[in-house]
């Protein structure tokens, strides 16, 4: 089993492009650790560093302790899966999984008992004479984690295994990983850029952007808590909705304008942070939206329908906003073709309402899923 730390680690490449700025980072003994973000964000960076296949330019790498930055690849005791799966083609499954146990000399009996006992694991029984061109794109990551299974190393490092499978493989396979993570109780430290993997996966999730961790925590407290605009527009499906808004007070209690809107903020209104005055951004999921028959109340916000996407249990309203300033997610700040689209409020609600484009819409906002954020810093109040 492996403990993994980085400490203030760094990476330049040649040309001056900055990688990874001071990650701090600790991956305790036996946890699913995923590294989310988008391309470009260093995870993969991160990954590879643990493995020994990308140079450290500052700070220190450990594993159990001990100081990993020049320690070779070979020498980690660490298997790695990748997303191409990487098989040998003109072997059998039986010799993909036990090609790694062959090239350290394990004797023969030790390697086909090892090898049996992975493809009852994996499911693979049946298949361990076929070669990878007859297994279907499951199978053949199914036998790319069992070659790193069947050397029972002391971490896991998985850089996107599943992108190359389609949506309802995806599914399938994320739960196998779980299942086998739990049995085995590996260090695994998993690499992904989808945030529903992420979720569903992970026991802690490291949000990355741009070199920069921007929050680890559990994935309940990343979709309840997030601590900037970042990782509240990365973190939930589909993508959280912003407004922004200026602190009040009514009736003396505090508030959050929304232009022509009001919305109470409850308990969050007795943050210090929150004084009048103040200029902020809402951050409001779309399933916090719920349908209301109240129009122009404290705490509602009215919308015209702009178009319906009917997921089957539950539609999925995109809508207009006229009184209020609703602003781009960060996650697309660089793709200039979306920032040129009006951004439009989007709510999750139930499918035997149904909703045609045009309807005007009245929405009740619980104060307990408000998100408030600096507008300045973009920093959770």
């Amino acid at each position: 089993m492996a403990q993994i730390s980085f400490e203030d680690v760094c990476k330049t490449y040649e040309g001056g492009h900055s990688a990874l700025h001071g990650l701090n980072l600790d991956i305790v003994d036996g946890e699913f650790m995923v590294l989310v973000g988008p391309s470009g964000c260093g995870k993969s960076t991160a990954l590879r560093m643990i493995a020994g296949l990308e140079d450290i330019t500052g700070g220190t790498l450990r594993i159990n302790g001990q100081v990993a930055n020049d320690l070779a690849p070979r020498d980690r005791d660490i298997a790695m899966v990748f997303q191409s799966y990487a098989l040998y083609p003109h072997l059998t499954v039986a010799d993909n999984i036990a090609f790694g146990l062959r090239v350290r000399n394990v004797k023969r009996e030790i390697i086909e008992k090892k090898v049996r006992e992975t493809a009852a694991l994996l499911e693979l029984t049946d298949y361990l004479d076929r070669k990878p061109a007859r297994l279907s794109g499951g199978q053949r990551q199914r036998v790319a984690m069992g070659r790193a299974l069947v050397r029972s190393p002391h971490a896991f490092l998985m850089d996107e295994p599943l992108s190359n499978l389609d949506a309802r493989l995806r599914g399938q396979m994320r739960a196998e990983i779980a299942k086998l993570q739990r049995m085995s109780a590996v260090t695994t430290v998993y690499v992904t850029h989808d945030q529903v993997e992420a979720m569903t996966m992970g026991h802690r999730v490291a949000v990355m952007n741009k070199g920069t961790l921007q929050q680890l925590d559990t994935p309940r407290r990343l979709y309840d808590r997030p601590v900037n605009l970042f990782v509240a527009s990365f973190i939930g499906s589909p993508p959280i909705n912003f407004l922004e808004g200026t602190i009040a007070a009514k009736d003396g209690k505090p508030v959050v304008q929304l232009g022509a809107f009001t919305l109470s903020l409850g308990a969050i209104g007795e943050r210090a942070e929150i004084v009048p005055g103040r200029k902020v951004i809402v951050g409001i999921r779309p399933e916090a939206l719920k349908r209301s028959g109240d129009t122009g109340g404290v705490g509602t916000i009215s919308a015209r329908t702009a178009f319906v996407e009917d997921l089957g249990a539950t539609l999925l309203v995109h809508l207009d906003v006229q009184g209020a300033t609703m602003i781009h997610s960060t996650v697309i700040e660089e793709e200039k073709d979306l920032m040129s689209v009006r951004p439009r409020l989007r709510s999750m609600i139930d499918s035997g309402h149904p909703v045609t484009t045009g309807d005007m819409l009245t929405f009740a906002v619980d104060p307990l899923a408000i998100h408030i954020f600096d507008a300045e810093r973009g920093m959770a109040l």
